[in-house]
C-alpha cells in the first residue's frame, strides 16, 4: 500500500495562538481515515492545510504518487458549509460536470467519455430523474449527493469531506454512507464527523485532533483513548440503526 500524503511537525497559529501544534499524519491509498475531535480542536483547519488553502508556520506536507514526490494530488473536496447558491440558475447536471472542468478542453464541449463519466455517477447517485432539475428545487439530501457527485466525478486519489452529513436528510443517512464505502474501493477518504459512533462503523483508521493529533490504527476505539484524546469523557448511546457517541455532562 502506497502513501499519498505525508505531515510532519505541523503548527499552525490563528495570531499567536497554536490551532495545530506539532501534527504529523500520514494517509494511505485506500484509506478511509476517520477524523474527530472537540469544536475548534482543528479538525477544518488540517483538510485545509492538506487542501493548501492555509500555510502552516512550521512544518511540512508532502504528496506522493505511486511512491514517488509529487507538488499535488488531484483531491475531492465536499466542504462542510454548503458554498452554492440555490437561487443560481443551474442544473444538477451541470453542478456535477463542473467537477470537470479543469479537465475540460478550453472553449469545446465535454468528450464523449466525460458525458459518459457524469451519466453514470448521475446513476450511481441515484438523480436520474433529478438530473434537468434546478438546484433550488432539491432537498437537503438530493443536493448533497449532487455535491457529492461532484467532488469524485474527476476519479481524485483522495476525497475530503468536512461533516457530509450536515445536510443529508435522515432517510437518505444510511444510503449516503454506503456511497461512501463503494466509492472508498476507489479513493482514498478523509472524513470529518461528529458522529463517531456512525464513524467507527465505517473507517478504517481514526485520528482525533484536538490541537494536536493522536492516531489509532484500526476503528476498535476504547473509552480510555476517546476520554485521552478528547481530554473529556465521552461515552457510547445507542440510537437508530447507528451507534452514536456523545459528550458526557463535564
Amino acid at each position: 500500500m502506497e502513501k499519498l500524503i505525508e505531515i510532519r511537525n505541523v503548527t499552525l497559529l490563528y495570531d499567536t495562538t497554536p490551532v495545530l501544534k506539532n501534527v504529523d499524519l500520514d494517509v494511505w491509498e485506500n484509506d478511509f481515515l476517520g477524523i474527530i475531535g472537540p469544536n475548534g480542536g482543528g479538525k477544518t483547519t488540517l483538510l485545509k492545510v492538506i487542501l493548501g488553502l492555509m500555510k502552516p508556520a512550521e512544518g511540512s506536507i508532502s504528496f506522493f504518487d505511486c511512491g514517488k514526490p509529487v507538488s499535488s494530488l488531484k483531491i475531492g473536496y465536499l466542504p462542510q458549509i454548503n458554498p452554492i447558491d440555490k437561487r443560481f440558475p443551474i442544473s444538477v447536471y451541470e453542478v456535477i460536470a463542473s467537477g470537470l472542468a479543469g479537465e475540460k478542453p478550453r472553449f469545446r464541449d465535454f468528450t464523449v467519455l466525460q458525458k459518459k463519466q457524469i451519466r453514470e455517477l448521475i446513476v450511481r447517485m441515484g438523480l436520474e430523474q433529478f438530473s434537468k432539475r434546478a438546484i433550488g428545487e432539491l432537498s437537503g439530501g438530493q443536493l448533497q449527493r449532487t455535491l457529492l457527485a461532484r467532488a469524485v466525478v474527476s476519479n481524485p486519489q483522495i476525497l475530503i469531506l468536512d461533516e457530509p452529513n450536515t445536510y443529508v436528510d435522515k432517510n437518505f443517512e444510511s444510503r449516503f454512507y454506503e456511497l461512501l464505502e463503494e466509492i472508498n474501493k476507489e479513493t482514498a477518504i478523509m472524513l470529518v464527523s461528529h458522529d463517531v459512533g456512525t464513524l467507527f462503523t465505517m473507517v478504517k483508521n481514526v485520528a482525533c485532533v484536538n490541537e494536536t493529533l493522536h492516531y489509532h490504527y484500526g476503528s476498535d476505539i476504547s473509552d480510555d483513548w476517546l476520554n485521552l484524546t478528547y481530554t473529556c469523557p465521552i461515552e457510547i448511546v445507542g440510537h437508530g440503526d447507528f451507534p452514536h457517541r456523545v459528550l458526557k455532562k463535564h
